[in-house]
């Protein structure tokens, strides 16, 4: 523990355990999200609890949970998650299972365990879980996989079983995102392009299809292609995020200074958190957070490359998951605010209020930082064993030539 948490920022980037730039960039990214909240929060928390740092204070909690819950999973090893992710996937079922039969039902969706004073959104580990056991998937069947059908039609009947739960819930984005990590993923394993294309035209099909079986995606979906032919109706929550991105310009109103999240943008601490942040920061902000979240996920998918090319598959495909993961849900929640794709209900990770998100996401960090540990480690074992060979080499030659010389 005392080697992990030192190694964190070491002393020198030669023996650091950790890339420290992976590091900066999760905690400006969740500094960001606790003053962001704490702006957006402070009228509904005012108007609901009497107290305007209502959401700020329990978002600090959930940073503290998140933080403990790291600094635990780091010191997992990753053959563990190995070992285990058939297990994690059959927890991802229960869950699922679970929440619809004793869940709590908030806002005509059942999505939430209550444990105690916390309530723990099912669909959040389930998709952790369920990247896991496609991790191990690939490596085990990755022969499969690239040589027929079969192999890569497997894991799309997993996730057809459990999007199938979770639009009983409903919960359709987080199915849209299973389902685009679930590809990306089969594509990078080396999946044939024809099976890539053919389950690409017929995953969007099928969104088409659930769209139109329920009445209100199909007002998102409207509302979306034009929201202001009913601005006060179906299209009031995107207008309104429109009208921040708009007030914020190019330098924002300033912190704080936000008209939008006075009760005109509903949700605005969690779902359209970013369209505040527009508002107060302006496209100078915008574009500072939308960076730091893609090299965030750039530094993720090296390491994934890093991990296949010292030949470890499971690890190289984990990271991968992530970074698929989490740069979708950050730009389907971003296009969502911004009007660019219809409202699907996803948070940004790491920014947006939410603790079942920032929970599991302090997992997935933890363990694509135990990735990068474990790599830097063997590198500087195989650096350090290779020094004794070359000075008993040097020893050696040095003694030769004191025999030379002595004769």
């Amino acid at each position: 523990m005392s080697e992990l948490g030192n190694n964190v920022f070491g002393k020198g980037q030669d023996h650091a355990l950790y890339d420290r730039t992976l590091v900066i960039l999760c905690c400006i990214l969740l500094a960001t999200g606790l003053l962001m909240v704490a702006s957006a929060s402070i009228p509904v928390a005012s108007k609901l609890y009497d107290n305007p740092l209502h959401f700020a204070i329990r978002h600090i909690v959930y940073l503290v949970l998140g933080f403990i819950t790291f600094m635990a999973v780091i010191q997992i090893p990753m053959s563990w998650w190995k070992k285990y992710n058939p297990y994690l996937l059959m927890v991802a079922f229960g869950l699922l299972v679970a929440v619809l039969l004793v869940g709590k039902t908030v806002n005509g969706s059942t999505r939430w365990l209550a444990l105690g004073p916390l309530n723990i959104q099912a669909a959040e580990p389930a998709k952790l879980f369920f990247f896991v056991y496609l991790a191990g998937y690939l490596v085990r069947r990755e022969t499969e996989v690239k040589a027929n059908i079969r192999g890569f039609i497997k894991p799309l009947c997993v996730m057809f079983a459990l999007a199938m739960l979770l639009l009983l819930q409903p919960d359709l984005g987080t199915v849209v995102v299973m389902f685009a990590t679930t590809i990306g993923l089969l594509f990078l394993a080396g999946a044939k392009l024809v099976q890539f294309f053919g389950l690409f035209i017929m995953g969007c099909c099928a969104v088409v299809v659930l769209i139109l079986s329920a009445e209100y995606r199909v007002r998102r979906v409207t509302s979306f292609l034009d929201p202001w032919s009913d601005p006060f109706g179906s299209g009031y929550q995107l207008t309104q995020s429109l009208m921040a991105y708009g007030r914020g310009d190019w330098f924002g109103m300033g912190l704080g200074n936000s008209i939008q999240k006075l009760h005109f943008l509903p949700e605005a601490h969690t779902d359209f958190v970013f369209a505040v942040l527009a508002e107060e920061t302006g496209f100078v902000g915008v574009f500072l957070i939308v960076g730091i979240v893609f090299w965030l996920v750039g530094k993720i998918l090296t390491l994934g490359k890093r991990a296949l090319v010292a030949e470890k598959q499971f690890e190289g495909y984990f990271a991968y998951a992530m970074a698929i993961w989490i740069s979708f849900q950050a730009a389907v929640n971003i296009g969502a605010s911004a009007g660019m794709l219809p409202t699907k209900g996803l948070t940004l990770p790491l920014v947006s209020y939410g603790g079942s998100s920032l929970l599991v996401m302090s997992v997935a960090i933890a363990a694509v930082m135990r990735i990068d540990y474990e790599l830097r480690l063997e590198s500087i074992q195989a650096t350090r064993s290779s020094k004794p060979k070359k000075e008993n080499k040097l020893t050696k030659s040095k003694q030769s030539k004191r025999k030379a010389n002595k004769k």
